[in-house]
């Protein structure tokens, strides 16, 4: 049988001098609160960039009520495609109101502010100057704004947002209660992943406001039967090497099955990491998991793939998602493949 050949990474030209954010330290909520809030005239259009998943909505449904009454007109506006089922159950049960960023025109809004990720998190946020960005990532270079608020130490930024609401004395309805407490369960993996005494606090304040049957509903949606079949894909391309699991599932129908499948295989006793892949509209998506012991998926994320695209993420959570273009000998990719980009950075 013949070897596959080997997927090398591209060559980049060698990179421009580097922008660092100017992150303020706040002396308290209050001062943190006044210098967000200093941020806005009543005459302005803000719009709110996402990705879409629970935390970021939720953050960006707490944005809205926190400013509403400041400024003229507030969108949330998402640049990804909802398609995994909790969510969409969390939109439409919640009645959030979001817009697709390309159903809108973003010239039309004055102050702009992007939550839970960075400019360099993805290609589109690259292209707008913010003027708010709120987020608990690890600091990224490459971008600045007026006003910065990121806490890597908190598990989720709808932890943050409650604390805002809180300093206003703003108590928040049962629909925002119950997204923001969705959004601290979903990004701490219920407590199970690195967060603080902050997010506990939080998750207490807000438990007595929402309401767990529509939290149960939107919990129980997870997965489609159609999306079986990626399941049995994945578990037939499995290859360990190491207490590491690799698999490739080639083209899939949108990225958030990735995430489902790492999720499901970081359960396999003695697995210390997990790395799923695929490809999503010619690009390669990786999805990270580990336990975060002596591990950092967000960094290896950002050594392995931050030249060749956009990555980061967490201690145990991680995603990057790479132009095929941007890889040699990318026409037959494999979990083998997949497996030659990563060992390398192992060895180390």
């Amino acid at each position: 049988m013949s070897s596959m050949p080997a997927c090398k990474l591209a060559v980049k030209e060698p990179e421009k001098e580097i922008i660092e954010p100017k992150i303020t330290r706040f002396k308290s909520n209050r001062e943190r609160v006044r210098t967000l809030l200093s941020q806005f005239k009543k005459e302005d259009r803000v719009l709110i960039l996402i990705w879409a998943d629970p935390d970021s909505i939720a953050s960006a449904l707490a944005m809205k009520r926190l400013i509403r009454q400041r400024v003229s007109e507030v969108t949330i506006a998402h640049v990804n495609e909802i398609r995994r089922l909790n969510n969409l159950a969390m939109v439409q049960l919640l009645k959030i109101p979001l817009v697709k960023l390309r159903q809108i025109k973003p010239s039309e809004y004055n102050k702009k502010i992007l939550l839970d990720s960075q400019p360099p998190h993805n290609a589109e946020f690259m292209k707008f100057d913010f003027d708010v960005v709120i987020d608990h990532h690890p600091v990224s270079n490459g971008w600045d704004a007026p006003f910065i608020d990121i806490r890597p130490e908190y598990g989720a930024v709808s932890s943050m947002m409650t604390e805002y609401l809180r300093t206003l004395k703003i108590k928040p309805a049962v629909t925002l209660a119950t997204a923001l407490i969705y959004g601290i369960k979903t990004d701490t993996n219920n407590f199970e992943k690195e967060c603080t005494i902050q997010d506990v606090l939080c998750f207490q304040y807000l438990f007595k406001r929402m309401n767990r049957h529509l939290l149960h509903k939107i919990e129980a949606s997870t997965i489609r039967r159609t999306e079986l079949k990626y399941f049995r894909k994945a578990l037939e391309e499995v290859k360990i090497r190491k207490q590491r699991l690799f698999s490739h599932l080639g083209k899939v129908p949108n990225p958030d099955i990735l995430v489902v499948i790492a999720d499901f295989l970081n359960h396999v006793h003695e697995i210390g990491w997990v790395f799923i892949s695929g490809e999503y509209r010619d690009r390669l998506v990786v999805i990270i998991r580990c336990d975060g012991y002596r591990k950092d998926a967000g960094k290896l994320a950002q050594r392995v793939f931050g030249k060749l695209g956009f990555a980061g993420g967490h201690r145990e959570k991680a995603r990057a998602e790479v132009p095929f273009g941007n890889l040699n000998n990318h026409t037959h990719f494999t979990t083998r493949s997949l497996i030659r980009i990563l060992e390398k950075h192992f060895r180390k």
